[in-house]
């Protein structure tokens, strides 16, 4: 099973754990995560955004300052802009708080329902799932030469003809390396692979 499909069915697990919505931070660093998943309304979202909350968020500020799991209603964080209280006007009345990983590359996870207070076996569930992912997406330390020069070619502008024939390969063997890269920096495009390759330090 590729890295994609597998991230997949854990996200698939946890749909069901999180009715009205959730966001997971993947490895954020630098104050912004190396991929991310969220399945919160789009009015919740624009709402946040728009309120700046992920500057004051507790759900985050509890995230940054230890591991472990926590319900919304038992953060030991202060939320001076009631933002718990405005998310329950939406709805996500219940959640749940997950951070794991170094504070290098910490990942946060939020999930949340309407109905009541998620189970202890439901957190455990849940962690298990946000580890996984953790785990799934570290970023790897190198690439191959192979992988870099194909990536530089496509820095410096080079179509896949131009490229090739550059590093003395074949079309379809230039394109074969795009694919090795992309799929070990789990990357949807060739754009997205190079973002990440340089984000890493890897190029």
């Amino acid at each position: 099973m590729s890295a994609r499909a597998e991230i997949n069915a854990i996200l698939s697990k946890l749909n069901p754990l999180a009715p009205k919505g959730y966001f997971i931070g993947l490895h954020i660093r630098f104050a912004a995560p190396i991929m991310q998943f969220q399945t919160y309304s789009k009015e919740w979202a624009d709402h946040y955004s728009t309120k700046a909350y992920a500057l004051r968020d507790p759900m985050i500020a509890w995230g940054f300052s230890t591991n472990g799991a926590v319900r919304w209603s038992a953060v030991p964080v202060p939320d001076p802009f009631n933002i718990l209280g405005d998310a329950a006007s939406f709805g996500m009345k219940y959640g749940v708080a997950i951070s794991h990983g170094p504070i290098s590359s910490r990942t946060i996870a939020g999930l949340t329902r309407a109905d009541r207070e998620y189970t202890d076996s439901e957190i455990e569930q849940i962690s298990k799932q946000i580890r996984l992912l953790h785990e799934l997406t570290e970023p790897p330390e190198s690439l191959t030469k192979a992988q870099i020069e194909a990536l530089r070619c496509i820095a410096e502008g080079d179509r896949h003809a131009a490229a090739a024939a550059k590093l003395g390969i074949t079309e379809s063997a230039f394109k074969a390396r795009l694919i090795s890269a992309r799929e070990r920096l789990m990357a949807r495009t060739t754009a997205e692979a190079l973002q990440r390759a340089k984000e890493y330090r890897l190029l």
